[in-house]
């Protein structure tokens, strides 16, 4: 797997899947029922994870589907301004809205999301609505897992990496699973190894992964063995407190802790950490350090309200990791 490729592309990374509204709950230390004012944000795991990295420098695009609306106008908006370029974005002319996600904050350990994603523009992007020469024009294209739940989206994301590989263009999978869009476990089994085994980095956290494999309590080596049968080159397996791994085809392990914060909220970590991982992946810092970017990209973002205005510049992910040496 070679990062330094393509230098001379448009893009360092393209980012497919959803942007829809965070509505993150401005009352803390109460349940929903009680909250009576929410504050609103661009969200979606890879529309965050876009955002994150071009707010790290690195040149980011974005595809998707958006609703011909004011929420739609929002997301393009706020995408356009943080320097994600937003020219594969389609817009919905048959109505379907943006996905609207509550976010309840009741304490730093309790959280949790109410979701509106029924006929959402997201998941109406259809497969002739992919530009190859946009992904042509990248060196890695991400793929989020929840844009696999229906079609059209799953043939349109089936399409693009198609296209990204046809092109040498890596394909990263960030594995994102989200139980309330999908029919089965069984469906999400199916579609997640699909791609899996086309994709060359693959981040997850270890219950998303148990999720894709169809059992529970697996062994990281038994995971990283069945994928290292097919393209992966790298494989990131998250452990919540305990740290994250990553294993590469090559044999090597590594390992990162997490790092101290007052805890806010528990969403929107695995976006930052995607995005700062594939950075300094992309800055040529190693897997080790890369680890440690993505951790403490996380911490800083469950440490603040929103998640796309959270994601961190470098200088703020260096002077955590620099404090906690």
């Amino acid at each position: 797997m070679d990062l330094n490729k393509h230098q001379n592309r448009k893009f360092d990374l393209i980012a497919i899947g959803r942007a829809c509204i965070d509505l993150n709950a401005v009352e803390y230390n109460r349940p929903m029922e009680e909250t009576m004012t929410f504050s609103k944000y661009v969200g979606g795991s890879p529309a965050n994870i876009a955002i994150g990295a071009s707010k790290l420098g690195l040149k980011a695009g974005f595809i998707g589907k958006i609703p011909d609306d004011q929420h739609g106008r929002f997301i393009q908006t706020y995408m356009d301004k943080v320097g994600v370029d937003t020219a594969g974005m389609v817009l919905d002319k048959e109505g379907h809205k943006a996905g609207l996600a509550f976010t309840e904050i009741k304490s730093p350990e309790e959280c949790s999301i109410l979701m509106y994603r029924d006929e959402v523009a997201d998941l109406y992007l259809d497969a002739s609505e992919i530009d190859s020469a946009y992904i042509g024009d990248a060196r890695m294209l991400l793929v989020s897992g929840t844009a696999l739940a229906k079609s059209p989206s799953r043939e349109a994301i089936l399409k693009a990496i198609q296209i990204a590989r046809k092109e040498g263009c890596l394909v990263a999978f960030e594995l994102d699973y989200r139980p309330y869009t999908w029919a089965s476990e069984e469906e999400t089994a199916i579609y997640y190894t699909l791609v899996a085994e086309q994709a060359d980095i693959i981040i997850g956290t270890r219950d998303e992964y148990d999720m894709m494999e169809g059992k529970r309590g697996l062994e990281n080596a038994d995971t990283i063995a069945r994928l290292f049968e097919h393209t992966a080159q790298l494989v990131v397996i998250k452990h919540g407190v305990e740290g994250s791994f990553a294993y590469t085809k090559q044999g090597e392990t590594f390992q990162a802790g997490v790092y101290k914060t007052q805890v806010l909220k528990t969403f929107g970590a695995g976006d930052s950490y995607a995005s700062a991982f594939l950075y300094a992946l992309f800055a040529n810092k190693g897997i080790e350090t890369a680890l440690r970017y993505g951790s403490a990209s996380a911490s800083i973002v469950i440490s603040k309200h929103s998640s796309s205005d959270a994601m961190p510049e470098a200088f703020e992910i260096e002077t955590l990791i620099e404090a906690q040496k």
